[in-house]
């Protein structure tokens, strides 16, 4: 599974490296660096749609406050 979170400047000042932090100690925590390759991105111009984060292409709008929960269902959900 590739993740790639957008680093860009609009995505910057809604916590996008709050969110990459927090995606790289849950792939830790659930011991699935081997099934996930994670990046990062300049921007992707989807600049009003938060943190952008696409998971195998498919893009999510996260927030430093929805992490965990989005995690769980967009990503854990989908190795299993």
């Amino acid at each position: 599974m590739k993740i790639t979170v957008c680093l860009g400047s609009a995505c910057h000042v809604k916590g996008s490296h709050q969110v990459l932090e927090s995606i790289q100690r849950l792939i830790k925590a659930h011991h699935v660096e081997d099934q996930i390759e994670l990046a990062g991105t300049f921007c992707t111009g989807n600049c009003d749609k938060g943190v952008c984060v696409t998971v195998d292409g498919n893009l999510i709008s996260f927030s430093p406050n929805n992490v965990e929960e989005l995690f769980e269902k967009e990503i854990l959900a989908k190795l299993q």
